[in-house]
């Protein structure tokens, strides 16, 4: 028997019109519905981060860890909290440089290695005009990835591991403070020999290391003014610092290069290393 095509879509309009009524409609109407379908959300104790987002195979977020592009939390741009933070993985930290941007990231982050007051006040660009760091992530993700300390001559690499985060103490990269160059004007600013303290180079000249203006001359500036330093300037520790690295030296300590000392209280005029000479206040 054939059904009339009116009785068929009398049927299908009684279908619809019990769906509707038994309150189905609206399940139905989910299916295609953006604005209705389920979503993920952050829950309330999740913090979103952000990360360096352009390796291939690795990524380190903004709160210090490492991993690999397919372990990230793609609701909150997080790494797992496995690991360790702010790991120096392939990093040399005499020099403050790494062999891949992630961990040069992660490490620079690490507050015991980078002065955050320091960081916020340093400009993202060269320009008077530019802005400053908003945050440290900011800053180390910025200072890995181009770092005047990285090259030599500009167009040629200092160290082998080519990501660098070591950092000028004037954080505006600006050439010296005309307040210090006034407090030095009462010194004499000597160039030790090879291996000699402070003390020994500053009698040598009848005069005094001036212990107290130590500080003043631990920067790339002052360094650059009566060393060499080859085109590198990098943060280190150690009370014979500050200082220049001897050309005899063993390559891993870099010779030719200067090193200013990122620890005030490492600062001594007796301090003294056979591979360096120190700059040294004498009054």
């Amino acid at each position: 028997m054939k059904i009339p095509a009116a009785s068929c879509n009398l049927f299908l309009l009684f279908l619809f019109f019990i769906f509707c009524h038994l309150d189905l409609c609206s399940s139905l109407r989910l299916i295609g519905d953006p604005s209705k379908l389920p979503h993920v959300a952050l829950r309330t104790d999740e913090v979103e981060c952000n990360n360096t987002v352009q390796g291939r195979y690795l990524l380190s977020d903004s709160r210090g860890y490492v991993c690999s592009i397919m372990a990230v939390n793609s609701a909150t741009s997080c790494c797992p909290e496995v690991g360790k933070q702010y790991s120096c993985h392939g990093c040399e930290l005499v020099s403050r440089c790494c062999d891949s941007y992630e961990y040069c990231v992660a490490c620079c982050m690490d507050p015991a290695r980078t002065v955050v007051e320091v960081a916020l006040k340093t400009k993202v660009a060269r320009q008077a005009t530019a802005r400053t760091c908003s945050s440290l992530f900011e800053f180390c993700s910025g200072r890995c990835r181009h770092n005047s300390q990285s090259v030599v001559h500009e167009n040629a690499y200092a160290n082998e591991l080519h990501h660098c985060f070591s950092e000028q103490l004037n954080p505006s990269g600006e050439s010296g403070d005309p307040a210090v160059e006034t407090k030095l004007t009462d010194l004499t600013i000597i160039a030790a020999r090879q291996g000699q303290s402070c003390d020994a180079a500053c009698k040598g000249r009848w005069l005094s290391c001036a212990a107290d203006k130590l500080s003043e001359i631990n920067n790339c500036s002052e360094l650059q003014s009566y060393m060499k330093c080859r085109g590198l300037c990098v943060a280190s520790s150690g009370p014979d610092q500050p200082a220049e690295v001897v050309s005899t030296a063993p390559k891993h300590l870099h010779p030719g290069a200067c090193l200013f000392n990122t620890q005030s209280s490492l600062l001594s005029c007796q301090g003294s290393h056979p591979y360096t000479r120190r700059l040294c206040p004498c009054s």
